[in-house]
């Protein structure tokens, strides 16, 4: 156990955890929503930290991260526990765990010696919640920063601003979920809110940190015309036309099985609308190379062919007009 940054010590020996928009108060010998931060004697206790339970080699795109080092393989880091409980979560088994498991207890420099022996270009803290690790990622994080390797996060942006402008300062990509509406998250994310999501996403832009947004798209929940057109204005205004957007199909999955998948042809009528407004729109979980790969916005020519998660760089610059995608390439 590490002692957590980032609360404050009430009466009782109460705690308020500061990590995320929920300000748990954690009575002693409890733990917060996330589970996996605990109040021993009136100081909060990380469970996790140096626990990994996932530890993986995989492609930037799975993230997916389309705009940042292309081709690039990074390791992929997560611990158990979440703050938010998503009734569709993809990766409930480590979400939401009735007890903390991890495979291999691992400091900091040996995650980055891992990285560096398997000769991958970063480290991604992916599947879980990163925020809810953050003690151990942010260390993880350092390490990784004084050996030149990349750091990037999928997360679901519930996180308390301080804490982003901190990883901000070693954070090189991210990819936030955008789920839904304000009602979407207080129903089906364990009663979170829209709100944190959106301002965290403008701080990570502002800190010059490089953003990518994923949407699920579930049929009949957050899929109404006013919530979508909301989502791809916001991004456009907030985040810039040339922020990726990743739309991904809906599998049944958790405690929502009793939804079909998302219909391809619904993706990519929305993929059409969502080009009114930003320069590049993909379709997660269809597996189609027209829907995964980048096109000049203006006359159409391919730049990147993405299969899968095979990778080619055709042009970073486009042949008939000129146009450039943003593409971040990490400097070492």
């Amino acid at each position: 156990m590490k002692e957590a940054l980032y609360y404050q010590t009430l009466e009782n020996k109460k705690v308020k955890c500061c990590l995320c928009p929920r300000g748990c108060i954690i009575e002693e010998g409890q733990t917060g929503f996330c589970r996996v931060r605990k109040n021993l004697g009136g100081r909060l206790y990380s469970l996790v930290y140096g626990k990994p339970c996932s530890l993986a080699i995989d492609p930037i795109e799975k993230k997916p991260l389309f705009h940042f080092e292309p081709g690039s393989q990074c390791l992929s880091i997560a611990t158990v526990g979440c703050n938010f409980s998503c009734l569709f979560c993809q990766n409930w088994e480590i979400s939401q765990p009735k007890e903390i498991f991890w495979e291999k207890e691992l400091k900091p420099e040996e995650v980055v010696k891992i990285a560096i022996e398997h000769r991958v270009k970063g480290i991604s803290y992916t599947y879980t919640e990163p925020t809810i690790f953050f003690e151990f990622a942010l260390d993880i994080m350092k390490e990784a920063r004084k050996k030149g390797l990349y750091n990037v996060w999928v997360s679901n942006g519930y996180t308390s601003l301080e804490v982003v402008r901190e990883v901000g300062k070693y954070l090189d990509g991210i990819n936030i979920d955008l789920k839904g509406p304000e009602e979407f998250y207080r129903k089906y994310c364990g009663n979170a809110s829209l709100e944190p999501v959106l301002e965290s996403l403008r701080m990570y832009k502002k800190l010059g940190v490089w953003v990518e947004v994923t949407m699920l798209i579930i049929p009949g929940l957050n899929d109404k015309e006013d919530w979508v057109k909301f989502a791809f204005e916001w991004i456009s205004e907030n985040l810039g036309k040339e922020t990726p957007l990743h739309l991904s199909r809906f599998y049944p999955n958790f405690k929502m099985l009793d939804i079909p998948p998302t219909p391809v042809e619904q993706l990519i009528k929305l993929r059409e609308k969502a080009m009114q407004y930003l320069n590049h729109v993909y379709l997660g979980n269809v597996w189609d190379w027209k829907y995964e790969s980048s096109f000049c916005p203006t006359c159409n020519s391919l730049l990147i062919k993405r299969e899968g998660y095979i990778t080619e760089i055709l042009s970073l610059e486009c042949k008939n007009c000129g146009y450039k995608p943003k593409i971040i390439k990490h400097r070492h």
